[in-house]
């Protein structure tokens, strides 16, 4: 099965790109640069990689109050991925979305969806779409 229905956490557009999977949780405040969308975390084992209109699957976060605001930052200047999956909801990260929204910029669909999924994804063109389906794109 290449279709999952995922649980919305926050509303947004929903998109397309290439399925990351992050093999690591991973701290957006220090962890994410909000100028281009890389890893920049030396330690992370996604480090280098690029989220920018990826379809990112997040096993975690490592919190701080800031990540919010990276993430804002990333919808901003146009280097958001094009969708975010979560395995656990991380309220001060989606936090960024709802802002973004208010901002009048449009934030990529954030959706829940069970860790045992993620791996089919990786590396393939997914698509995501507003109501929180998930799909390998033929």
């Amino acid at each position: 099965m290449n279709t999952v229905g995922g649980e919305v956490l926050v509303a947004g557009l929903g998109g397309a790109g290439v399925g990351l999977v992050l093999t690591a949780p991973i701290s957006f405040w220090g962890g994410i640069d909000p100028a281009s969308g890389r890893v920049s975390d030396v330690r992370h084992p996604e480090h280098g990689a690029s989220i920018a209109g990826k379809v990112i699957f997040l096993p975690g976060t490592i919190g701080s109050s800031s990540a919010s605001a990276v993430l804002l930052e990333l919808v901003h200047n146009g280097h958001a991925p094009a969708a975010l999956i979560l395995h656990e909801p991380d309220a001060i990260l989606l936090l960024g979305l709802i802002v973004a929204r208010e901002m009048g910029w449009p934030p990529p669909v954030a959706l829940r969806l069970d860790r045992g999924n993620f791996d089919r994804f990786s590396g393939r063109r997914v698509s995501v779409t507003s109501d929180g389906m998930v799909q390998v794109e033929a």
